[in-house]
């Protein structure tokens, strides 16, 4: 069976985000044990398992698909779809748009003529709540706000004072694992527009085997309403500034949230299990 290592949300490699892609023969998913230990062993944030529909034109989607982290099954993964969308469309697999069937719904790919890959996504509900006690001091900076982001992104989405204040984040992870929700998505407005993007993040899910994920489509479907409220545009760019970063251009559409990025295969080879 084929494996890709994609880098997702970048247009070079080693930058952006990378996931493990496979796409499976036959019509349905092996046995979750099996799905598990392939992505514990490709040990990236996450790894995406697809397999093709039957093609008898009464489904609404092409491809079933599915994402473990390294330690669990997530509902909603954006970067390793867009390595999947990738992935299809540079191998010839599928052509033209692609529709996937997942726990969060059928989500949309479409390729551009630039390379690039946009998202159709669901946009994560935003209801504010106090900032947790202890998540100043966990985190090593003091929010401004609180956002739990709904079921399918399932994080706190908190946002900084500045964009200085998310880039020089170093949280106590242990703490962050043991004491707060699945992850912490850490934003502020961008200090200079100028330089192409309207707001930064960095996104923390110790407590699923992730310390620090490079470029996390799924926030950005709870970055886009939030910002986009605040800046009064519903087209932005965000950067996710961690060490490999990405941008990440959001387009709201109410309920749904367009998300657009390149990504690069830098690994093809061979799963021998």
């Amino acid at each position: 069976m084929r494996i890709r290592i994609v880098d997702a949300f970048t247009d070079r490699p080693f930058a952006g985000n990378p996931a493990g892609v496979l796409l499976l023969d036959g019509d349905a998913f092996p046995d979750d044990t099996w799905l598990r230990d392939v992505a514990r062993e490709i040990n990236h944030a996450e790894t995406a398992f697809a397999h093709r529909l039957p093609a008898d034109g009464n489904g609404n989607a092409d491809w079933a698909l599915r994402w473990f982290t390294p330690t669990t099954e997530v509902a909603l993964c954006g970067h390793a779809t867009l390595a999947t969308a990738h992935v299809l469309h540079t191998t010839g697999a599928h052509r033209g748009p692609v529709r996937f069937a997942t726990r969060s719904g059928v989500l949309r790919a479409a390729p551009g003529d630039d390379g690039a890959i946009t998202l159709d996504l669901p946009t994560a509900p935003l209801t504010e709540e106090p900032v947790p006690d202890g998540l100043a001091e966990a985190l090593g900076a003091t929010p401004l706000t609180a956002f739990d982001t709904g079921p399918q992104v399932g994080d706190l989405l908190v946002e900084l004072p500045d964009e200085r204040a998310v880039l020089n984040l170093a949280p106590d992870l242990r703490t962050l694992a043991g004491r707060f929700t699945r992850g912490i998505i850490a934003t502020a407005r961008a200090d200079d527009p100028a330089r192409g993007h309207d707001f930064v993040s960095r996104c923390f899910f110790p407590g699923i085997g992730i310390d620090e994920d490079p470029v996390t489509g799924a926030a950005h479907t709870a970055l886009a309403p939030y910002w986009s409220a605040r800046l009064g545009r519903t087209t932005l760019t965000g950067l996710q500034a961690s060490a490999r970063s990405g941008p990440v251009r959001t387009d709201l559409r109410g309920a749904r949230t367009l998300l657009t990025g390149h990504a690069v295969t830098v690994i093809d080879g061979e799963l021998r299990a």
